[in-house]
């Protein structure tokens, strides 16, 4: 039943006939005091579908804020400007370590989907990646705390561990969809400490998927709404 909500959501919602959401794409590691380049797009990464920039369907998400967190914590808020079919900005890092590329979407239009049963409802995405400068283990920090995350806990060799937050707390026993493109995707679970693994056999983007539905009615922008769909995307190379 969760499947057939989640698929049925995405292909009414978006109008299209595949499952979107928001991923970055960049460069694993940067250089110090280098401009370094992140793009954000909207679309199937899997099918290769990539919505162009002010078409309507990109449009119902474009209001993101996206910053880059260097390793010491601070945050520097990142400028896009728009391409055809996708958002970019840069960023140069000044210190060694690992730099969190973070996107937060909470400004979408409540949607209501009551002859569907599916219920009234508003979105909040929340995509990251990471730059690592230096030779150094890396590992990402999450800033969510009003929705899902997936944080990068160690990556060594061609295996990646990551850890599934809500609201900044553990989520156990939860199901992640993996990504490559070509239309091949894997689906884990995490334990019960929201942990899971997986290996990276290739050399290519992998885009992890992680949602949850958030039961807690309220009001956004003068509509009500019932529930809040969360969805959480992490790219990693």
């Amino acid at each position: 039943m969760k499947t057939f909500f989640l698929t049925a959501l995405c292909c009414f919602f978006y109008a299209t006939s595949f499952a979107h959401f928001l991923w970055i794409e960049t460069e694993a590691t940067g250089k110090l005091n280098t401009k370094h380049t992140v793009n954000v797009y909207y679309g199937e990464y899997s099918y290769g579908v990539k919505e162009t920039v002010g078409g309507d369907t990109f449009n119902k998400v474009k209001n993101f804020s996206l910053w880059a967190i260097a390793p010491d914590g601070s945050k520097t808020a990142l400028e896009i400007s728009a391409k055809e079919n996708f958002y970019t900005a840069q960023f140069t890092p000044t210190q060694k370590g690992t730099y969190t590329i973070a996107l937060n979407n909470n400004d979408i239009e409540v949607i209501d989907f009551t002859k569907y049963d599916f219920g009234i409802f508003k979105t909040h995405y929340y995509s990251s990646a990471t730059v690592t400068v230096g030779k150094i283990q890396p590992a990402s920090v999450t800033q969510n705390e009003n929705g899902i995350a997936l944080q990068l806990v160690k990556k060594e060799g061609n295996q990646a561990t990551f850890k599934l937050l809500y609201k900044n707390e553990a989520l156990a026993k939860s199901e992640v969809t993996i990504f490559m493109q070509d239309q091949w995707s894997k689906k884990i679970n995490t334990d019960d400490n929201g942990l899971f693994t997986f290996a990276m056999p290739f050399d290519t983007t992998y885009v992890l998927e992680a949602t949850t539905k958030e039961e807690v009615p309220g009001e956004f922008k003068g509509k009500t709404y019932e529930f809040v769909w969360h969805c959480s995307t992490f790219s990693i190379k």
